[in-house]
């Protein structure tokens, strides 16, 4: 890693890739996978926010059908990323007809955040005791109306927690976005275009690349510093956002 901070330049984090990667930047790269996670967060959060409100608030405990799609998504959250890797590259690139492109990495990484972002969010909802649920209810307030003011503003730190790992894990994936998303380091010009991730990027770097570990080690800090960035801003929204202007309105 210390050879790698040295090839951190204002130029590498702009100029596409050239000579494999062994020379240039990462532009074209950072582009490519913030469209990826972009796909992914889209995708995930609305679907997760709501499996998660329907497990926690509609859902009787001890019903067959909540206690089926928790297990689901426990075994789901298990699951080697290889074979979501492969799973998205049948059903999103062949049956969808969406090929090498941003949108199936994406949609594939939305799969694979999806069981820990629910049970996540769930578990935050979980926590609330339900006398806040019932004092609500006494007082007037409709079932909407004590989801968004009081549940959810509390739910908010399963929420951020969920977000920061899902996030995280789209962000790091390799082996999902191989099968999916492909190898071209090229800007793309769209969802559709195939797109080089940066941690396919490292890796390709590492393993297929002579003389390209200078820049592999360059591109890893750049992820790292990618990971502590979101990290950082789930946690400031879930704080500030989340917690505070829910409950201002």
């Amino acid at each position: 890693m210390g050879g790698g901070a040295s090839g951190l330049s204002l130029a590498f984090l702009v100029s596409p890739t050239a000579d494999a990667g062994r020379s240039g930047g990462i532009g074209p790269i950072l582009v490519s996978t913030a469209l990826i996670v972009g796909v992914c967060v889209a995708v995930a959060v609305p679907i997760g926010l709501g499996t998660a409100i329907l497990l926690a608030e509609y859902t009787p405990r001890g019903s067959r059908f909540g206690t089926w799609v928790r297990r689901s998504l426990d075994v789901l959250a298990g699951v080697p990323s290889i074979v979501f890797g492969l799973f998205g590259s049948v059903l999103f690139c062949k049956v969808l007809g969406l090929g090498f492109s941003i949108l199936a990495g994406g949609l594939t990484l939305a799969c694979m955040a999806l069981p820990v972002l629910i049970r996540a969010i769930e578990q935050g909802f979980s926590a609330i005791p339900d006398e806040v649920r019932l004092g609500a209810a006494a007082l007037g307030l409709s079932r909407t109306g004590t989801l968004t003011k009081l549940l959810l503003p509390s739910a908010a730190p399963g929420l951020v927690v969920g977000l920061v790992l899902g996030i995280g894990r789209a962000t790091a994936e390799t082996a999902a976005l191989i099968f999916t998303s492909g190898y071209v380091d090229r800007m793309p010009g769209s969802l559709m275009d195939s797109g080089r991730a940066l941690s396919v990027h490292i890796l390709d770097l590492s393993m297929n690349v002579p003389g390209g570990t200078g820049n592999a080690y360059a591109s890893a800090l750049v992820l790292l510093g990618l990971l502590l960035i979101i990290n950082s801003v789930a946690s400031w929204l879930g704080e500030h956002w989340l917690g505070r202007g829910i409950v201002r309105s």
